[in-house]
């Protein structure tokens, strides 16, 4: 197959706007004689006018070769070998082309079969995800057509997308996920598998699943993936707690929490929203109804300690069903549920002592309840009696621990 070829007066990327690491590691595999090229999300990202989080690149060059060329790389993946090559806390991914058979719908579980520029375009998702840059005649290489529907905003599985979503049903999920991200639509062939193959999601790797879910979070566009996927039939399929939710009247709380968090994390100099305060976003609500339903028109009032009991319940049920969160999220998160009653008490109080916790990280619990001030203006006074209290005991608190990422040891193919 050969391909269509755009040079830069045509599709107007930038090399400037080009990380420089990865330039750098396109111009040492070719001086080795490897092929290499830019790859996946951050071509498509460049051609939209959007800034790439991700430089990937795909080269001729095996693994172990790579880490020869580039020794402070490490090596990674069982399923999918790839190396890191690292530049301080920079790490740009470089792959080896890879084959696969495209036409199988048996789920994908080892991809380490070494290919073409070609094939390796043939085996990935989305036609707007298969384009190479090169870096050395800053040209589009474009075997799939991804071109073409970059301009006219079409989202289209690369081979036939019912077999593609079998093969790795994580793909349906990614499909929304470009359709809320950038406004995409979907063409129709893809629409309809993705439709049918609802039920296969269950067969994805969780881990893998879950990340996918959480980057959604991040992006600033969770709240439209959010109804997507409710509306496709995935929630229903991965959290039917939250889907079921969301399908009613009082579901578009959770929509709105999500709509406000989009907005914080838009805004210029803002600090990211951490994990934690996100999943608050989706599990705060039905929280609030399951309080409600347990202890309105009860002579108890419930202390902390019930809420921690209660909250307990609401999580293991909204997020045990298809995966678990990691412990560590799960504890962040609980504490951020709880510190809302501890703010705006279940019953509230005619004078109400102001007492920071000891805690290293309430302050995620203010960046929920600054949430909640927006959709509630009514609190927004004792947000800022909260917020003012705070600031002056902070310096004497804990330090929270850092939480950085472990590297992925299974990763998924970037795209």
């Amino acid at each position: 197959m050969q391909p269509k070829r755009y040079s830069k007066d045509q599709h107007g990327i930038d090399v400037r706007h080009i990380d420089p690491k990865a330039l750098y590691i396109l111009e040492k595999l070719r001086a080795s004689d490897y092929t290499a090229y830019l790859v996946g999300g951050s071509v498509r990202d460049l051609l939209l006018g959007k800034k790439p989080k991700d430089f990937d690149i795909s080269t001729s060059a095996k693994p172990e070769e790579i880490k020869r060329l580039f020794p402070s790389s490490i090596l990674i993946g069982k399923r999918f070998r790839l190396a890191h090559v690292r530049f301080g806390k920079k790490v740009i991914e470089v792959s080896t082309f890879r084959s696969g058979d495209i036409e199988n719908e048996q789920l994908i579980t080892e991809d380490n079969i070494w290919g073409s520029p070609e094939e390796d375009v043939l085996r990935r998702d989305f036609t707007i995800n298969g384009l190479f840059y090169d870096s050395n005649t800053e040209g589009i290489i474009d075997f799939v057509g991804g071109y073409p529907d970059i301009e006219k905003k079409l989202l289209r599985a690369i081979g036939q997308p019912f077999l593609r979503f079998k093969q790795d049903p994580v793909r349906m999920i990614r499909c929304l996920k470009f359709q809320a991200r950038f406004g995409l639509e979907v063409e129709e062939e893809t629409r309809l598998a993705l439709i049918d193959c609802k039920g296969e999601i269950l067969k994805s790797a969780q881990a893998r699943v879950l990340e996918e879910m959480l980057r959604m979070l991040e992006s600033g566009s969770s709240k439209n993936f959010f109804r997507l996927m409710t509306d496709h039939g995935l929630m229903q399929q991965l959290l039917p707690s939250i889907a079921e939710y969301l399908e009613t009247q009082e579901g578009n709380e959770i929509y709105s929490y999500l709509d406000e968090a989009d907005g914080t994390l838009k805004e210029p100099h803002n600090p990211n929203l951490e994990r934690p305060v996100l999943l608050a976003c989706l599990a705060f609500p039905l929280l609030e109804k399951h309080l409600k339903i347990h202890f309105t028109n009860r002579d108890k009032t419930p202390h902390l300690g019930d809420i921690y009991k209660e909250a307990n319940i609401v999580i293991d049920e909204v997020f045990h069903t298809f995966f678990k969160i990691p412990r560590r999220l799960k504890i962040r998160t609980l504490s951020i549920l709880i510190s809302q009653f501890r703010i705006t008490p279940f019953q509230k109080k005619k004078t109400m002592r102001i007492r920071i916790p000891r805690a290293p990280e309430f302050h995620l619990a203010l960046q929920f309840f600054d949430l909640r001030c927006r959709l509630e203006p009514g609190l927004q006074e004792l947000h800022g009696q909260w917020k003012e209290a705070y600031e002056k005991i902070a310096d004497t608190l804990p330090a929270p621990r850092k939480q950085g990422r472990r590297p992925r040891r299974n990763p998924r193919p970037r795209k």
